[in-house]
């Protein structure tokens, strides 16, 4: 006999997430804040394919630089995939990204990876950070512009690859562990402050999460968010071994 499932269902989508993109870019603000938030994250893709190739050349052995290079044509198809849908909805990818190059290319060039731990470390922390503001975000989407945010957040392998190897590492050498949590919480420090500088430079996709278009977030929300997402790195610090 089966057993009811008492899972309280979701709540409805309403106001913007229940339309379709066709219908929700009527309002110009709208789109421009999804032109914005699209070009964000086509860049961040491209972004990540290059410093997945780069990692790879650290890597110690021929099978971990194979995994990274799969991982990194995973970002690249991804990238793929925005830059075609911004073209689909009449937006130039490259005028569409533009904006979010030098504040994406500051985070980088402050959170270099001095070895491959730290490198594997970075794209699990810092690459599940930027994705889970993508999340929250996307919950307020119109359903076809959301359909392909969550597709291109997909994890790649990354995450199980990272907490295989970084554990490892621990577990040979526990002096390891301590160096690698500063890093992880440096991280999280950048991350987060790339990710309010990228929204608060863009009047459109700051109006967006801030309830000024549709159902927006509160100011209340955007706080009760970014617990969330610290809840979730302190989450991943302890899948690492690391403390948070």
């Amino acid at each position: 006999m089966e057993t009811p499932d008492n899972t309280p269902e979701a709540p409805s989508p309403t106001g913007i997430a229940a339309q379709d993109w066709a219908t929700a870019s009527a309002d110009p603000q709208y789109r421009a804040a999804v032109v914005d938030l699209l070009g964000a994250l086509a860049y961040g893709e491209l972004a990540a394919f290059e410093r997945l190739a780069e990692d790879a050349k650290l890597a110690p052995t021929l099978g971990d630089k194979a995994e990274l290079a799969k991982m990194a044509s995973a970002e690249f198809h991804h990238f793929e995939q925005l830059r075609d849908r911004l073209s689909a909805i009449g937006a130039e990818p490259v005028e569409a990204m533009d904006p979010f190059v030098a504040a994406l290319d500051g985070f980088h060039k402050q959170t270099a990876p001095s070895d491959w731990l730290e490198g594997l470390v970075k794209a699990y922390v810092g690459d599940s950070i930027a994705s889970d503001f993508y999340r929250e975000v996307a919950a307020r989407l119109d359903s076809d512009t959301r359909s392909l945010v969550l597709a291109v957040l997909d994890d790649t392998g990354h995450a199980s690859f990272a907490v295989e190897k970084v554990r490892a590492a621990i577990d040979a050498d526990h002096r390891v562990g301590g160096r690698l949590a500063l890093w992880a919480r440096r991280l999280m420090g950048e991350a987060l402050s790339q990710s309010q500088r990228v929204v608060a430079d863009r009047d459109a996709l700051s109006t967006m999460l801030v309830g000024g278009v549709a159902d927006g977030f509160d100011l209340a929300e955007v706080g009760r968010m970014f617990s969330r997402i610290t809840e979730a790195h302190t989450k991943r610090m302890a899948a690492l071994g690391l403390a948070a």
